[in-house]
Formats: structure tokens, sequence, C-alpha cells
């Protein structure tokens, strides 16, 4: 996961993107065409937290988990099942999603800024991603971040992929709503990210990647 550390900026360029310096697409969403060849990606919206020249990096923001989080909490041995039951209503009703297809086992905490350990990586100056148990300790007893989205697995590209994809269109982007990222409503979020830029999804095949 070395994509994560490299902060560096240049690459994807369009007038219309409003991106990093030189055009890199931290921080931004990437929103699943029509023309989407992976069915693993069919309408999904993707959060981009780390893109430079060595790839890219994301998570899959609208596409639930059946694994309930106080369960895997119970699974990794942060509480007990009596504990479990007693979680602070934000640990109970934290939905977790499938992030991607790459390390499935693998968990990432995307959050509001207002909790960092170490381990903490900013994507923007309001939006962190942790990895490590230390955010899911601090969930479970009520002291973790005020907005988090809980994913296993992720959504990885080599050196120039996404860039390809964007180029075939595959993906349309845009600045991130930071409300549409947190909220709950993952059903209706692909449709209501469009719906933000002013795109009706019966007309998504009549627009290039970005926006």
């Amino acid at each position: 996961m070395d994509i994560l550390r490299h902060k560096g900026k240049a690459g994807v360029s369009d007038d219309r993107i409003s991106s990093g310096p030189a055009g890199y697409l931290d921080d931004h969403f990437l929103i699943a065409m029509p023309s989407m060849a992976d069915d693993r990606f069919a309408r999904s919206v993707i959060y981009v937290c780390a893109h430079s020249e060595e790839g890219a990096m994301g998570l899959i923001i609208n596409q639930a988990q059946p694994l309930r989080f106080p369960d895997l909490l119970v699974q990794l041995g942060i509480v007990d099942e009596k504990q479990a039951i007693r979680l602070p209503a934000a640990a109970q009703d934290l939905p977790v999603r499938n992030g991607g297809p790459v390390d499935r086992s693998r968990g990432f905490v995307l959050h509001s800024d207002d909790y960092m350990v170490e381990s903490s990586l900013p994507v923007s100056e309001e939006i962190c991603l942790t990895a490590t148990v230390d955010i899911l300790r601090a969930i479970s007893i009520g002291q973790g971040p005020r907005r988090a989205i809980m994913a296993l697995g992720y959504s990885g590209w080599g050196a120039g992929q996404l860039e390809q994809e964007i180029a075939d269109n595959g993906w349309l982007t845009c600045p991130v709503d930071n409300e549409l990222l947190f909220d709950g409503d993952m059903d209706r979020k692909y449709d209501r990210v469009l719906a933000s830029l002013g795109i009706d999804v019966a007309h998504l095949s009549n627009f290039s990647g970005h926006a």
C-alpha cells in the first residue's frame, strides 16, 4: 500500500476537473459509467484516497457488506459478545461496506479529521484514512471520529491504469461532497451523486468522464 504514502501530485488533466495540484484525483469521487466493463464496479461510487504517478487507491462507498460492525469487533477480539450488545449507538449502527475487490480481509476507516492517531493518513483538510485497530477500539467506546465509513477491501489501480479507464469513459470524476460521502443512504447514493452534478442517470451515457 505504498500508494497511500505517496502524496506527490501530477497527471490527469481536464479544465473541468477541480482536483489537486496538477490534476491528481485525491479527495474525488469516481462514478461508474454505463460503459464500465467490470461488473464488480457497476453503479459504484468510489472515494479516491490516493492518486499519484504510481497508481491510485480508493474505497467503494455504496456497496454494503452483510457483516455487522459489532460482529466484526467480536471477530477481531476487540469486544466479546456481551459487550457487543452494549456498544454506543454510533458503533451499533455503523455499516460495514465493500471497499473493493483487493485484500477483502483488510479493514479501512475513512473518517473526519477530529480523530487522528500516528497511523492516520490525511487525504484532505477534513478527511483522513486509518487502517489500524486503534480506531475500531475508539469507535467501540464512543471515542471515535464524528463521521466514519468502515470498509473491508479496497479498489486499486497500477500506474496509468485509472487514467486510461477514465479516458475510455469508464468513470465520471468530480470533487467530493462530504455530506454525500458520509451519509448512510447507500441505496440511492449513485443517483444522488449524479443528481448533485445536474446529471440524470438516464442520460449518463451522453457524458464523457469528467464533471
